[in-house]
């Protein structure tokens, strides 16, 4: 997976987004005193061997240094330390960070998710949905928002799946600049609907992807709930290509809440329904 972008911008929009008045059918809004295990996991399994695309980071298991609640948001902290003889399972890395999985897995719907990024160069910010148990890429890739450091404030949505990934370079994403992410909260959203895939911030949607190709789920695996993802990676092929600036950690990526409306026909933590037929 080397590359210079996993992002791309083949596929912009410029649509109204608009969340449910309803309550959510799942929403964090971090406003205890810890964060909710019930609700996320840390996901930790590639820490010894290394994480993908070269990232550098260890991501920690409910550390407080690294993921915690702080004024009513979850605040995840990438950090210039070797856990080096603190931790079981450390590969080898010279920074700490941590990634929270939702326990759940969600379909379609509207999700948002309000968020304030950090623009050290180097960092590596992700709310992203991954289905659990299925091959990348044929099990596809939501990425909601990611952003590089080294290019601040340029948001990037992108999808990712068995015909159309970064490794083949036919990625189907869109960017938008949002010059206050690192420095104000904004509305990250995704409208997942069958058929069609609406990517935006603050109410504007900026990417759209429908089921308009031929493929069968090489095309279009998006039929199946899949979990919600929020990590802060450190480096790596695309984060990390002009370097990471260590005297700008500790970096942190706030969290105000993530809140999850499902579709009226349902499709939210069921069990994945049938597959798509090939073309």
């Amino acid at each position: 997976m080397q590359t210079a972008s996993l992002g791309a911008t083949n596929v912009k929009a410029d649509v109204r987004m608009t969340a449910p008045a309803a309550k959510p059918s799942f929403a964090d809004e971090f406003d205890g005193p810890e964060i909710d295990t019930g609700k996320w996991r840390f996901d930790t399994h590639r820490n010894r061997e290394g994480w993908y695309n070269n990232e550098r980071q260890y991501y920690a298991d409910a550390r407080p240094e690294n993921a915690r609640i702080e004024d009513g948001a979850l605040v995840i902290e990438a950090r210039r330390e070797s856990l080096k003889g603190k931790v079981k399972d450390w590969g080898g890395q010279a920074y700490s960070s941590a990634k929270l999985v939702t326990r759940e897995r969600y379909g379609y719907g509207f999700y948002e998710i309000r968020a304030k990024l950090p623009c050290g160069r180097g960092m590596w910010p992700a709310i992203w949905m991954l289905p659990s148990g299925e091959t990348w890429p044929d099990g596809g890739e939501i990425d909601i928002m990611e952003m590089v450091g080294w290019d601040a404030n340029v948001i990037h949505a992108t999808l990712h799946t068995g015909a159309f990934n970064h490794a083949k370079g036919t990625q189907r994403g869109a960017q938008v600049t949002v010059p206050s992410a690192c420095t104000a909260y904004h509305r990250y959203q995704l409208d997942w609907r069958p058929g069609v895939i609406t990517i935006g911030v603050d109410g504007r949607g900026h990417m759209q992807v429908k089921d308009d190709q031929p493929g069968g789920l090489a095309a279009w695996p998006f039929v199946r709930p899949y979990e919600l993802i929020l990590n802060l990676a450190v480096g790596g092929d695309w984060g990390g290509k002009h370097g990471i600036d260590d005297a700008a950690l500790p970096q942190r990526m706030h969290v105000d809440y993530v809140r999850y409306w499902r579709a009226p026909s349902g499709g939210g933590g069921s069990p994945a329904p049938a597959s798509r037929p090939a073309e």
